[in-house]
């Protein structure tokens, strides 16, 4: 009765993928740093330049909407005139944008 019951041989271990899952990841992690990291690292660098060359008499934007002349620097702060008579000192970091001049005065 054996000729009814096939044989059933063991089969052997799959074969491995390869490097190919391996560059997948690679490339993967590659794109993210050039879509997410890469770019965000630039601005951050640029906004640094930009807080290093702040001076006295820069008009500028800050990240909460308010124009104004900077009229006193020290290391991490600056004195904003906003208008006749009034001054609010901000963290240098807080400043969004030099903008051009004559700007705070046209506003």
């Amino acid at each position: 009765m054996d000729f009814l019951i096939q044989n059933a041989y063991a089969q052997g271990a799959p074969q491995g993928g390869g490097f190919s899952p391996l560059l997948v990841m690679v490339a993967f992690i590659a794109l993210m740093y050039f879509i997410a990291i890469r770019p965000n690292q630039k601005r951050q660098k640029e906004h640094a330049q930009l807080v290093a060359a702040l001076k006295v008499g820069d008009e500028v934007l800050t990240t909460g909407g308010i124009l104004g002349i900077i009229t006193g620097i020290s290391d991490h702060y600056a004195v904003v005139k906003i208008a006749d008579n009034t001054e609010i000192k901000i963290q240098k970091t807080s400043v969004a944008a030099v903008v051009p001049k004559d700007t705070f005065d046209n506003a």
